[in-house]
């Protein structure tokens, strides 16, 4: 518990300090007369997918926007937001929601991008295990190593949430290895430092291809709807530039809908964003989140799935204030444009 009461307290006055040293985030005209903006992410992710299709393709563009990606990680792709460094943010629900306490100009989720968990757990063990069985799951995790990613990051959370859910102490049933870089998870197995790992695409495959661990064999992506990353903006945008947000939710409703209809689209789009990623590692990770259902196909968040990562950070210690829908998530654009 005091390790969370820090991490917050880390974190809100870190948002404190950004907020009062704030830069404009305006968008500006380009010499085509497109409007530029400024969308932060977390880490540079294959689960962005609809974003980098949208730029790719030009419907940005179509929609008289010119939109630039900056990665910042750590937390900071929310900050930066507060900071006034970045238009908007891709990132959970919940870490814009830590971000808003005692803002007077908070940020709200104007549209949905990945609905699920992208989150899932591997080992290198040959034995199998009943992860719908509580008891029989919990007793095969106690005791075990989990490279569990930076502590705060959403994967961390939702492996900590599930130990509790297990009836398991993340800090004294298990031993919990957080490393700040996510790819280094791979290696902490490899090398033996730890007996599990959590991690998305194109990792596991990475690590299948290594012969690090096996296919993951438990996914979070179980958990149905879950508003992993979606895009917000602050709340004095929506209500200045309306038109800009209306745009920019357009382009993104678009792109969701391409890539549900479109994998070679989506391949040609992940090849160019990850040229460094084999394509054997990028179909797999398209494979999966088709499998999984990944992508929001409407770009609707919900009221039921936002009670998921927020029932994470309560129980986890790392939020505990609350939250209401209405004034964490802003649908109108989604809705108008639905219709």
């Amino acid at each position: 518990m005091k390790k969370c009461k820090l991490f917050l307290i880390g974190f809100l006055s870190f948002v404190l300090l950004l907020a009062g040293c704030s830069s404009s985030s305006e968008p500006e005209k380009t010499g085509e007369g497109l409007q530029k903006i400024v969308l932060s992410e977390p880490v540079h992710l294959i689960g962005y997918l609809p974003i980098y299709l949208a730029m790719q393709e030009g419907y940005f563009e179509e929609e008289g926007l010119e939109v630039e990606v900056i990665t910042a990680t750590g937390g900071a792709h929310v900050t930066s937001v507060v900071s006034g460094d970045a238009w908007g943010v891709i990132g959970g629900p919940d870490s814009v929601q830590m971000a808003n306490i005692g803002s007077s100009d908070p940020i709200q989720s104007v549209v949905n991008v990945v609905n699920r968990a992208n989150v899932y757990l591997m080992d290198n063990s040959d034995e199998s295990v009943d992860t719908t069985n509580k008891e029989e799951f919990a007793a095969y995790l106690e005791g075990k190593t989990i490279a569990a990613g930076r502590y705060g990051g959403s994967p961390n959370l939702l492996t900590r949430w599930l130990l509790m859910d297990l009836g398991l102490d993340p800090e004294n049933d298990v031993k919990l290895e957080e490393p700040a870089d996510a790819s280094a998870v791979v290696s902490l197995v490899e090398t033996g430092n730890a007996d599990i790992a959590n991690g998305g695409e194109p990792q596991i495959t990475e690590g299948i291809n290594k012969g690090v661990w096996n296919e993951p064999f438990y996914s979070f992506a179980s958990l149905g709807d879950y508003p992993y990353s979606v895009v917000s903006v602050k709340k004095s945008k929506i209500e200045s530039e309306p038109e800009v947000v209306e745009s920019f939710v357009s382009a993104v409703m678009k792109a969701l809908k391409k890539v549900d209809e479109d994998p070679e689209l989506a391949m040609q789009v992940l090849k160019a964003e990850f040229p460094s990623t084999s394509d054997e590692s990028l179909q797999a990770s398209l494979d999966r989140a088709y499998a999984d259902a990944l992508w929001s196909k409407d770009g609707f968040i919900s009221e039921e799935a936002v009670a998921k990562p927020m029932d994470v950070v309560e129980k986890t210690g790392v939020y505990t204030e609350g939250y209401s829908y209405d004034e964490l998530i802003d649908m109108q654009f989604v809705e108008k444009l639905s219709e």
